[in-house]
């Protein structure tokens, strides 16, 4: 069997926390390790009880959950843990920074077990939960405050084919619209994904949509 994908949970509302922790202990593939309720506790426990993802809110006392995630997850860490980041609608903009910190996606705290559960499963697979339509909103909106990064589209290691491939994930698209917009199958979409993937080291196509932006792919 299996091992079951190890969770910790992180949020300042106990009520949220031990809701959470019920939803996914009930099911026999995901097992929490453990919970906490500011972003410094969920840095230091990580590294002892070895999470395959931290579910963390944004707003926390002590450390928020933006910080916490670019301490967990973000650039240079050496042992990088999956971060799905839990939100409402009118804190986006941090959910956005929380994404460039190194999250691999964000769930709505209202959103149903199913949905929350799906996310878990979603982004311990190695796959970013970013859904289309969230991604033009989210990403879109505050792409003017990005800042691109120096050098030029000719300077990025991907052949045109890739680079168009990485323009329409920034754009919100799925694999499968991808597909239908190429005129090529959903496999090799895939083999495109994992190769922009890997020649820019990236882990997710969260990351990807925020290289696009910052390289001015997109706008």
């Amino acid at each position: 069997m299996t091992a079951p994908v190890r969770v910790l949970v992180c949020d300042d509302q106990a009520l949220i926390r031990t809701g959470f922790a019920t939803i996914i202990d009930a099911q026999p593939d995901l097992e929490v390790v453990g919970e906490c309720g500011d972003g410094r506790a969920a840095v230091d426990l990580a590294p002892r009880l070895n999470p395959d993802i931290v579910v963390m809110d944004v707003r926390m006392p002590v450390l928020d959950g933006i910080e916490a995630t670019r301490l967990l997850a973000g650039a240079g860490v050496d042992n990088p843990v999956k971060v799905l980041v839990v939100t409402t609608f009118n804190l986006d903009e941090y959910v956005y920074e929380a994404l460039r910190a190194g999250a691999s996606g964000f769930l709505l705290k209202d959103a149903p077990p199913a949905q929350l559960l799906h996310g878990i499963r979603t982004v311990a697979t190695g796959d970013a939960l970013l859904a289309p339509e969230v991604t033009r909103q989210l990403v879109g909106r505050y792409a003017a405050r990005i800042r691109p990064a120096e050098g030029t589209p000719g300077d990025i290691a991907l052949t045109p084919r890739e680079l168009e491939v990485l323009r329409l994930i920034a754009d919100g698209l799925s694999n499968s619209e991808i597909a239908a917009a190429l005129v090529i199958s959903q496999e090799t979409v895939k083999t495109y994904v994992s190769r922009i993937l890997t020649k820019l080291d990236l882990r997710d196509r969260v990351q990807a949509v925020v290289y696009a932006y910052r390289r001015g792919l997109v706008t």
